[in-house]
């Protein structure tokens, strides 16, 4: 019923859904971009719901405090502590390894803003976990969520980031296009 109305509120807004999530990956990253507007958060739960996938998110653990920690643990989101004194992407990568199903979504550019770069941490989760990423794009002007391509890190992080940069290059979020430098 909830993957009906999704897929309905989704129709009545324009929007479709191109490309799969694959169903023998188990555990993978799911790099959204560009990530430009607090509308990407519930654009990604309609998505998710009408193409019924269980698909989780990272949220910094002091999001998760009651009462709003019950509804954000329900939307499928997994705290995690970002303190300086915590390595965020060794316990992304921990999470993974405690669980054999797991698909996390994560925005690579790490804030709505405009950036010059992005952040790295999608990447080496991904990397430390031994599992791929599948860029997935959020094309606002074009009303679609791609999920596109399943892309292995390889030992060449420069020459991964130009493959990402490309792939993602002139994909209109919200407010913004995706044009980054590598």
């Amino acid at each position: 019923m909830i993957a009906k109305i999704s897929q309905w509120i989704l129709r009545v807004f324009g929007w479709r859904i191109e490309g799969a999530i694959p169903s023998s990956i188990k555990q993978m990253v799911i790099a959204v971009i560009p990530h430009t507007s607090n509308w990407d958060f519930p654009l990604g739960l309609l998505v998710r719901a009408a193409m019924q996938e269980r698909i989780s998110y990272i949220g910094k653990s002091s999001l998760f405090v009651f009462p709003v920690g019950i509804l954000f643990k329900a939307l499928g989101g997994i705290p995690v502590d970002r303190s300086k004194s915590n390595n965020f992407v060794d316990a992304v990568v921990e999470i993974f390894k405690q669980n054999k199903e797991l698909r996390i979504a994560i925005a690579p550019e790490g804030t709505r803003k405009s950036v010059q770069r992005l952040k790295t941490g999608f990447y080496f989760i991904a990397k430390g976990a031994g599992i791929p990423i599948l860029l997935t794009k959020f094309d606002f002007e074009n009303k679609v969520v791609d999920f596109g391509e399943v892309f292995w890190p390889t030992d060449d992080q420069e020459a991964d980031f130009e493959h990402i940069h490309q792939y993602f290059k002139g994909v209109q979020g919200k407010n913004a296009v995706f044009n980054l430098t590598v």
